[in-house]
């Protein structure tokens, strides 16, 4: 039968998403999750302040929502310390991710990423017909001088480097960073992903330089700020790169009520306060479940906690799928070498004392 035709480079990709949902695993299992503990969301929801100016906000969602994003710019200008020309507002990271590769990378051109880090990215390098060129990581960490020799090897129009990291939890501190972003080439851009960053012990994110054009910093108000769900996330450059994301991003796509919803966050700093200490508390609570049970949690600088089964992948994933069996659901690193662990996001104590009860009946299990 004639029908129109996809172009090559999209038939040749799978029709996937980056990440199973929970909500896809509960529909083939037929029954809900007890504990949300795999996707890094914020289990302890929203400022009661952000709620109720979403509230307010949504007799108005008639309306279409402000294409210049101009009261959110101005609000993350002010809590950052810029002005609103330094920055960019998309659909989450992952939106904010497609932009750049689609603005930087022609097809067949090597995009440097770690084996096994956010696969949104890579998602997006495919996407657009880039050629993915990974390193591995160094004791759980994304390496960066690793990352830097491939760039130089490839000629890389960009990198991608988290910090904090997904989906290990671990970090470099500042002054590696600011040394792996020195040596770049100025031809290279680098995405710094940040999104964990309000988690992160004092120096971890380097000062904010905005006069380096090859540089973006990646936020977002999906973790700290409870908000995942809204979609909004912004980058941080220098003028004239922010400028380039008017050229092919889309004018209404982060709606109204995100736009309400991110800048009442920013305002609300006690309860981010609030959140931080709390996922600091959770995070001691999962590597003492971890630990109770024979595992080694890793050092996290995140919302979550990775955990070293210490076998091997198959083992991880036996424990992965008893504890979904059970009704617990998180998710694990895929990457060999990182796939002996398993991935636990902070949440609720209930959630929490679930996962710990779960766990123990698990290890009973898989060890049979």
């Amino acid at each position: 039968m004639d029908m129109p035709r996809l172009t090559p480079l999209a038939e040749s990709l799978p029709a996937s998403v980056p990440f199973v949902g929970p909500e896809a695993i509960e529909r083939t299992a037929g029954r809900a999750f007890r504990a949300r503990l795999g996707a890094n969301e914020s289990g302890f929801g929203p400022a009661p302040s952000v709620i109720q100016a979403i509230g307010a906000a949504a007799p108005h969602v008639w309306k279409y929502c402000d294409p210049e994003n101009h009261d959110l710019k101005a609000a993350i200008a002010r809590h950052c310390g810029v002005a609103p020309e330094n920055v960019a507002v998309g659909e989450g990271i992952d939106g904010l991710l497609g932009l750049v590769v689609r603005l930087y990378v022609e097809p067949g051109a090597p995009v440097v990423t770690s084996l096994g880090a956010y696969p949104t990215f890579n998602y997006h390098v495919a996407g657009f017909g880039g050629r993915l060129v990974t390193v591995p990581y160094a004791d759980d960490r994304e390496d960066p001088a690793a990352l830097l020799d491939a760039v130089r090897r490839e000629a890389s129009p960009l990198v991608y480097f988290a910090n904090p990291d997904n989906p290990m939890g671990t970090w470099a501190d500042a002054r590696r960073v600011n040394e792996f972003i020195e040596a770049l080439p100025a031809t290279t851009m680098l995405v710094l992903d940040e999104a964990y960053g309000e988690f992160a012990p004092e120096g971890t994110m380097p000062p904010l330089d905005l006069a380096r054009p090859n540089v973006l910093r990646m936020r977002t108000f999906s973790k700290a700020y409870g908000l995942a769900g809204m979609r909004c996330g912004y980058a941080l450059g220098e003028a004239g790169v922010i400028r380039s994301f008017d050229k092919v991003r889309n004018h209404f796509g982060v709606n109204l009520l995100a736009q309400v919803a991110a800048a009442a966050a920013l305002a609300d700093r006690p309860y981010l306060e609030e959140v931080i200490g709390r996922v600091e508390r959770a995070r001691r609570i999962i590597a003492g479940i971890g630990e109770a049970n024979g595992l080694k949690p890793l050092p996290s600088a995140t919302n979550f906690v990775t955990i070293d089964c210490r076998r091997d992948g198959e083992f991880a994933g036996a424990i992965l799928r008893s504890l979904a069996e059970r009704g617990v659901f998180i998710r694990k690193p895929m990457a060999p070498g990182l796939d002996r662990c398993i991935r636990v996001s902070v949440g609720p104590d209930d959630e929490l004392a679930l996962f710990g009860e779960t766990l123990e009946e698990t290890m009973k299990a898989v060890r049979l």
